[in-house]
This record gives C-alpha cells, structure tokens and sequence, in this order.
C-alpha cells in the first residue's frame, strides 16, 4: 500500500495534554501557541490540573483538527517552545 491511511477524519475534536513546570503565565502561554495553529481554541477548551506536589502544571486543550499537518505543527510548536517538558 502506498497511500498512508488516516486513522483520523478529519475535522475533528483532538485533545493535546500539556505539561510543564509551575508558572503564572503558563496557561495563557500555551493557549496562544496553540491559537497560531487553531484559532477558535477558548478558554473553555482547556482544563488544568496541578502536580500533587505544586511543581507542574498539566493542560489538556481540545482542538478542532482539521488535519494531520495542522497537529503536526501544533506538536512541532509546543515541543520547542521552553515552557513545556512533555505533550502526549
């Protein structure tokens, strides 16, 4: 086969957990990557936990994919960007 099959159709609702170490901006910071690649993101697409012991943060942010290449750069942004340890 050489066509590479979707497991995914597009669009659809993607959700994209976020972690990093504790900081005030954190949030916000994350949600504006995240706005460069998928605009409509709200703050209502986002949920926020604490680490038990403080340290991180962890976001899940649910976007409205609409293609592989839009979450592939979605990833490629938060992987570089300082503030974030992990993204699964």
């Amino acid at each position: 086969m050489t066509e590479r099959q979707e497991l995914l159709q597009f669009p659809c609702r993607f959700p994209l957990k976020i972690m990093g170490e504790q900081h005030e901006s954190f949030q916000m910071t994350i949600i504006e990557v995240v706005r460069t690649h998928a605009p409509d993101v709200s703050e209502r697409d986002v949920q926020s936990r604490d680490s038990s012991s403080g340290k991180y943060a962890s976001l899940t942010v649910t976007v409205t994919a609409t293609s592989r290449e839009q979450l592939d750069n979605i990833y490629r942004s938060l992987t570089s960007h300082p503030m974030v340890k992990v993204v699964f």
